[in-house]
């Protein structure tokens, strides 16, 4: 299931695109977004697979707000003006759609998405193939940290930045959350909450919506609790 969002400042270009989506049964999207900077706040904290973004949008256009991101996730740009076609496709985004579009042009897009999604996924199965890191390389404070994953007790999101919590020491980070959930071995490491990423053999116990590891007690997010209850095998 491919994961989007849709940034946009018309509702009824969410109606639109959302209609024709839900029309299409291996995607999904998480969440609407009316401005860049919703936008740019939403990615801080998730991970998605790709995002329709609209270009002309107030105080912080489509093409600049793409040009912000250090990682984007793969774009489908939506737009009614057809001469930033050559910038977006420099921005090396996945394609171009000029509203009004059709369900089968928006089909099209959906499919460049899946095909680079699928070639990913292989590249990335035959480079971890031979190798289960026991350690992770972590940038902080002009260092380079060397960790041991057994001592990972948990990492959450801190605005721009993240922090990871070891047995006895705690590190900011310069990454996102959403690197660490790329990164991570998701049979040891699970997204709980928009800002946790929690080790599983960490875990002390589970009661209600948290999570206690230690000392410390993590939230459980609504749209994560199905990744917790799969510990359960429910």
């Amino acid at each position: 299931m491919l994961k989007f969002i849709i940034v946009d400042d018309e509702p009824l270009a969410h109606e639109v695109i959302t209609e024709l989506c839900n029309m299409i049964p291996h995607i999904k999207k998480v969440h609407s977004c009316y401005s860049a900077m919703e936008a740019m706040q939403f990615l801080n904290e998730n991970k998605v697979d790709f995002m329709f973004l609209d270009i002309n949008m107030p105080k912080l256009k489509g093409l600049d707000f793409l040009k912000t991101l250090s990682h984007p996730p793969k774009t489908i740009i939506t737009t009614a003006y057809k001469e930033y076609a050559l910038e977006g496709y420099e921005l090396n985004v996945v394609d171009y759609l000029l509203k009004p579009f059709s369900f089968d042009r928006l089909v099209k897009a959906v499919n460049k998405v899946s095909e680079l999604q699928t070639s990913k996924t292989v590249i990335k199965e035959v480079s971890n193939s031979d190798t289960n890191p026991t350690s992770l390389f972590v940038k902080g404070d002009k260092k380079h940290h060397q960790i041991e994953l057994d001592n990972l007790l948990y990492i959450e999101a801190y605005g721009n930045y993240t922090k990871l919590f070891l047995k006895d020491d705690m590190i900011v980070s310069h990454e996102k959350i959403s690197h660490y959930e790329d990164h991570l071995n998701s049979t040891h490491f699970l997204r709980v909450h928009k800002s946790f990423i929690v080790a599983i053999d960490k875990i002390k116990f589970i009661e209600g919506n948290r999570i206690v590891i230690q000392e410390h007690k993590i939230p459980i997010g609504q749209t994560y609790k199905s990744n917790v209850n799969r510990l359960f095998k429910i």
